[in-house]
């Protein structure tokens, strides 16, 4: 195939189909009809000699030949619009659509109050949310289907890019009326009342340490220190007993209501917690460790003017959530 007979615009609808999965929203994204999507993606098809997308129930899916095609084209499109600057960035008009990984609890304390800032300042740029916990993350982020992943993350391989945003310690959630509601909570507590924990992957995922390794890329598994937890009550000849282990945060204020069962969770999301439920939040009785969450992006959109502007977003408003902590 000469390149003297490729229509670069194309490529752009490769990368519209590609991402969305669906010609309606492609067309929605490229302001074309979607009859005006299919013509394009037949005459692509045509010059490379491959279907490249099958249509299905869930969906327009890539064929191999379309799989293989997508992190190099999507990589040279990006190229091209930085070196041209032919789409400067405007937050006030701009209406592009970012796409962010992060768990629930980073969500509420992070997102949450940056889409109500967007609201003021960038009333058309829209936010979609994907769950940090999926297997495939590094290999999402390398497709470019999720501009920005932000998690806690042990190891970063060199073709991403990383930001700290905030750090953070533990905390203790409990039922108001709890037994050691009255009283600085004690290690015989931690041993003696059942606990709650949030893990978003275990061994069957390929977790060790807390962490799970994907295409280079470490990102935390267990949210709670617990190397600090059963060293601590090792020295008092005691084991914690992990009573319900969960995957989000939404479901601990219902499992404590009632019960005199303790939650280890990160110290922002007990704020968040204590503030909207009958909850109380207590310092640990023992040294947890301190995490810092990070921002990560492909180096590819480094000089992105708009994907700067974002990072810039989110770091501004994980300070402010870390101010909070004290």
């Amino acid at each position: 195939m000469s390149i003297g007979r490729m229509d670069l615009n194309l490529l752009k609808v490769f990368d519209a189909v590609y991402e969305e999965r669906n010609l309606v929203l492609a067309g929605k994204r490229l302001n074309l009809t979607q009859s005006a999507v299919s013509h394009a993606l037949g005459r692509l098809r045509e010059l490379v000699g491959d279907e490249l997308f099958m249509r299905t129930g869930k969906g327009m899916v890539p064929t191999g030949r379309a799989a293989a095609m997508a992190p190099t084209l999507r990589d040279a499109l990006r190229r091209i619009q930085a070196t041209l600057g032919v789409e400067p960035f405007s937050p006030e008009e701009s209406k592009r659509r970012f796409v962010v990984a992060a768990n629930d609890h980073l969500t509420a304390v992070i997102i949450a109050p940056l889409s109500r800032e967007l609201q003021q300042v960038a009333p058309g740029v829209d936010l979609v949310i994907r769950p940090s916990t999926r297997i495939d993350l590094a290999e999402q982020i390398d497709l470019g289907r999720i501009d920005l992943a932000i998690g806690i993350f042990a190891q970063v391989p060199s073709r991403l890019n990383a930001r700290t945003l905030m750090s953070q310690g533990e905390a203790i959630l409990m039922r108001k009326g709890h037994p050691a509601s009255r009283r600085k909570l004690t290690l015989r507590d931690i041993a003696k009342y059942p606990l709650v924990t949030l893990s978003v992957g275990g061994q069957e995922e390929g977790a060790v340490g807390g962490f799970i390794l994907e295409r280079g890329l470490a990102r935390q598994s267990e949210m709670f220190d617990r190397h600090a937890l059963e060293e601590a009550l090792r020295e008092e000849n005691e084991v914690p007993r992990a009573r319900v282990t969960v995957p989000h945060s939404l479901a601990i204020p219902e499992l404590l209501r009632e019960t005199d069962m303790l939650s280890i969770v990160p110290a922002s999301l007990a704020m968040a917690l204590a503030k909207t439920s009958d909850l109380l939040r207590r310092q640990p009785p023992y040294p947890a460790g301190t995490s810092t969450i990070r921002a990560v992006w492909h180096r590819r959109d480094e000089h992105d003017e708009g994907h700067n502007w974002l990072r810039e977003m989110v770091a501004r408003t994980a300070r402010l959530a870390e101010e909070a902590l004290g």
